[in-house]
C-alpha cells in the first residue's frame, strides 16, 4: 500500500478530485491531509472525505521540520503531492523525501514559475508575455521553486481573448484530467 500525504491551502478541490480518483484502490490510500491554513476549503473537503487532517502553521513547517518528518514517517508516509500548498517546502524535508514530493504547477516549467507565481498571478503572466499555449506541469520538488524533474507536462491553447480567468479553467480541467495520472507514475517510480 502507497499511503499519500496531500498538502494543500486552499479550496482544495484538485485535493477532493485524487480523493475521489483512489478512492477505490487497493494499492494507494490517501493516508492524511496536510494544510497550513485551518479555514482553508481543503479542510471542510478532507473532513466531508474523513481524512485526517493536521494543520501546521508557516512557522512550525520551518522551526520543527524534524518533528514534522518524523511525523510523517511514523504515519508510514511515501509520497507528498502539494496540490495548491503555497509555501516553500524546508530543504530537511525535500531531503527527509527524496524523490517523493510532487508538486502540481499551473503552467508550463521552466516558464512562469517561482516565488510568487500560483494561481491567476501565474494565467496573468502567461496571457501578458503573450503565450500561445499553457498547460500544467507536475513535477518532484527540490530546494528551489518549481525546479525539479518534469514528471508530466500537459498543455492547452491560450485565445486571443483570453482573461487570466478563463485561462484558470482550461488549466483546472487539465489538472482534473492529468494529475491523477502523474501520481501514478511516480508511484510506478516508488514501487520499481
Amino acid at each position: 500500500m502507497i499511503n499519500i500525504a496531500i498538502f494543500a491551502s486552499g479550496e482544495g478541490t484538485n485535493a477532493e478530485n485524487l480523493f475521489n480518483y483512489f478512492s477505490n484502490s487497493s494499492s494507494v490510500k490517501i493516508k492524511l491531509v496536510v494544510s497550513n491554513n485551518e479555514n482553508a476549503g481543503i479542510v471542510k473537503r478532507a473532513e466531508a472525505f474523513k481524512k485526517n487532517i493536521q494543520i501546521i502553521s508557516k512557522t512550525a513547517l520551518y522551526n520543527y521540520t524534524e518533528q514534522i518528518v518524523d511525523f510523517l514517517k511514523t504515519e508510514k508516509v511515501d509520497l507528498i503531492v502539494l496540490a495548491g500548498f503555497l509555501l516553500k517546502i524546508p530543504e530537511a524535508l525535500v531531503k527527509a523525501f527524496p524523490s517523493q514530493i510532487i508538486n502540481l504547477h499551473p503552467a508550463l516549467l521552466p516558464k512562469h514559475g517561482g516565488k510568487g507565481m500560483y494561481g491567476l498571478n501565474v494565467h496573468k503572466a502567461v496571457i501578458e508575455a503573450g503565450e500561445k499555449e499553457s498547460g500544467i506541469t507536475v513535477h518532484y520538488v527540490n530546494e528551489e521553486y518549481d525546479k525539479g524533474e518534469h514528471i508530466l507536462q500537459a498543455k492547452c491553447i491560450v485565445e486571443e481573448n483570453e482573461t487570466a480567468e478563463s485561462l484558470a479553467k482550461k488549466i483546472h480541467e487539465l489538472e482534473y484530467e492529468h494529475f491523477p495520472k502523474a501520481i501514478e507514475k511516480a508511484i510506478a517510480s516508488i514501487i520499481l
